[in-house]
């Protein structure tokens, strides 16, 4: 599927909040892949670990799926008979696209895309749970009953996959990990305004977490484990295990 280069903070311009709307949905994957370090690797593994995981007759959740790579990765990789894989996004933008990659895609295992707020989702009979830079878009008051809600809804031995950008808990740690990954972002071709007009229209939208953070309000949930599998600069992704 054609798709654009992101320019979108290329010129000056009033910032307003972030949103995943038609032009963010339009040069996405380029965004993404100039944006988090290693995320075709985590996007990979995802599939591997869903490929693992997933059992017959059970549900995958892809919750905040944008255009669907972890869906596809995961239909990729899954062996388990008579799984479905829904793919929740509250941008229609966003799943309007993802809709056409499922549909070009042809997935052995059948992706349900809808339209909706993960707050409102039913989690049931679920063998994996995947949230792939999502709860750090959630309120954060909102996010100890998120997890609590997947935790509840997954069956014994199910995972919930989640990759943040976490928040050092020293303001030097954090400014050294900022600096690293604003140059990443240098060597992709983004310059000083794109990256500094997309941090202030982030600032109030995207309220990161410690690392501590999460495994607290994870295993406070009830998981039984949570493994931190990939980080790279100040972006993370880990696996909670409930028993």
């Amino acid at each position: 599927m054609n798709t654009g280069k992101d320019a979108i903070y290329s010129q000056p311009q009033q910032v307003g909040s972030f949103r995943f709307d038609q032009n963010v949905a339009e040069v996405f994957p380029d965004m993404i892949q100039r944006s988090v370090p290693g995320y075709n690797t985590i996007v990979d593994a995802i599939g591997q670990l869903c490929g693992t995981y997933a059992t017959d007759n059970s549900v995958i959740y892809d919750l905040g799926s944008a255009l669907g790579a972890a869906s596809l990765a995961a239909s990729k990789y899954i062996q388990a008979k008579n799984c479905e894989i829904k793919a929740i996004d509250n941008s229609e933008a966003m799943v309007k696209r993802c809709q056409l990659h499922v549909q070009a895609f042809k997935s052995a295992t059948p992706i349900q895309v809808i339209c909706d707020d993960l707050q409102n989702v039913d989690i049931s009979n679920a063998s994996c749970v995947i949230m792939n830079f999502t709860l750090q878009f959630i309120p954060p008051e909102e996010r100890d009953d998120i997890i609590a809600k997947i935790y509840a809804g997954l069956n014994p031995g199910g995972i919930l996959i989640l990759s943040e950008k976490l928040k050092h808990d020293s303001q030097q740690g954090n400014e050294l990990l900022i600096d690293l990954h604003h140059e990443f972002k240098r060597r992709n071709g983004y310059s000083e305004l794109e990256i500094s007009q997309k941090r202030s229209a982030l600032e109030d939208v995207m309220l990161t977490d410690t690392f501590e953070q999460h495994q607290t309000r994870i295993t406070t949930a009830g998981f039984s484990d949570v493994v931190r599998w990939f980080t790279c600069f100040n972006f993370a992704s880990m696996v909670a295990i409930k028993s």
